[in-house]
């Protein structure tokens, strides 16, 4: 071979290697061998190129890393995105690389995908700032204060640390934007829950739950996943002005259910409805004869109702209620007066008991038996009481004077 065909070929040999040598520019994605990892940045070999360019260390991840050396070593193939030149006649290299702007665009690409699918995804929170949490999803997202929980949360500190999950509510790559929401994610799981406890529940049961939240109109009770009303006139037997009077938050109680309405998803109860009614064993509660303490509730013109259990009242006749005639109930006894009442008779079945004060009162010796029924004054309101309740003893004294 002539010298003339040597220097040709090796004139070619030359070209195209110099052809083989690609050209990089600013937003290339390349691969690049690790040579030499410092402090504060990696020095790569960019493959094809034949030049040398830097990773800076904040450049590496897209999570924060105290130690270079736990993410690369020498010898490591990277992808990475070309970010600006620097001046080849730099020392430490030509170019400006990253790595944590190509993992976040795949980041980005990925989080995209499972917005459109409504997909809920996981990740932790990594801060606690004004207005919210900030977790790492590959990426920086924000959870706004009003998105973390369905309910008030005063302090948020215990989040941080925390593995969550959401649901992403917005996002905009180009704005490095990604709105997240927990409270979506539980809100969903309560209703999916909801759905499943009101399956199973049924008209007339008793169940067990827990006293959620007071209102003035009742209490709302935790029967496990769904909240249901137990309105004020169903808490006791007894009138009860307030729940707060009876009942706290945190209460476990016996509940009936009364209705259930699937559609709205509002279940009714009633916790009085699983108590002793206050009738219950009445006759042995206030046997005849015997003595009991109660409270004046209402005056009329043929007596006055006194409240001897809670939720029980008897009737003290107008005529049982002083040894000396009077006019009204008005002239002797008040509203919320405590008084002490001899039963008369009970019958448990109608509701109904006659009581007595003044046979527990020593009567005049002057005063005479009455002799006329008709000197007493008749009820003007229904009671529900026979003529022979409301006359009591004094009708049965008329009777014997008869004979």
């Amino acid at each position: 071979m002539t010298e003339d065909k040597k220097v040709e070929i090796s004139n070619e040999t030359m070209e195209d290697a110099m052809n083989s040598v690609q050209e990089v520019s600013v937003g290339d994605i390349v691969k690049g061998e690790v040579l030499a990892v410092e402090d504060k940045q990696v020095v790569v070999g960019i493959e094809g190129a034949g030049v040398e360019g830097v990773v800076p260390a904040k450049e590496l991840s897209t999570t924060q890393v105290e130690d270079i050396n736990e993410l690369v070593k020498v010898g490591d193939i990277l992808d990475l995105v070309v970010i600006t030149t620097i001046g080849k006649d730099k020392e430490n290299g030509s170019y400006l690389l990253s790595k944590r702007r190509l993992d976040a665009k795949k980041v980005w690409e990925e989080i995209e995908q499972d917005f459109k699918a409504g997909k809920i995804i996981e990740a932790p929170v990594t801060n606690v700032v004004k207005g919210g949490l900030v977790v790492d999803v590959g990426v920086r997202g924000f959870v706004p204060a009003s998105m973390v929980e369905d309910h008030f949360v005063d302090d948020f500190s215990e989040y941080k640390g925390q593995t969550l999950t959401f649901k992403i509510i917005e996002i905009e790559p180009s704005e490095n934007r990604l709105i997240l929401s927990h409270k979506a994610v539980v809100e969903a799981e309560k209703n999916s829950k909801k759905k499943d406890i009101l399956a199973t529940l049924h008209d007339g049961e008793i169940v067990e739950g827990k006293v959620a939240r007071l209102t003035d109109f009742g209490a709302f009770i935790d029967l496990g996943g769904i909240d249901g009303l137990v309105h004020v006139s169903e808490i006791a037997h007894q009138h009860v002005g307030k729940p707060s009077d009876v009942l706290s938050v945190g209460d476990d109680v016996k509940v009936k259910i009364l209705s259930i309405n699937p559609d709205e998803e509002r279940v009714s109860l009633s916790i009085k409805e699983t108590l002793a009614g206050p009738w219950e064993d009445i006759a042995d509660k206030a046997a005849v004869g015997s003595v009991l303490d109660g409270t004046v509730k209402r005056l009329t013109s043929f007596g006055a109702f006194v409240e001897v259990f809670p939720g029980v009242e008897g009737l003290v006749h107008i005529s049982q209620i002083s040894h000396k005639h009077i006019a009204t109930p008005h002239e002797v006894l008040q509203e919320g007066e405590a008084v002490q009442v001899k039963v008369l008779e009970v019958n448990p079945d109608e509701h109904r008991i006659a009581l007595s004060i003044k046979a527990l009162e020593a009567k005049p010796e002057s005063q005479e038996e009455p002799k006329d029924v008709q000197e007493y004054e008749l009820p003007e309101e229904n009671t529900g009481f026979t003529m022979g309740d409301i006359l009591g003893d004094a009708l049965k004294g008329q009777e014997s004077d008869s004979e």
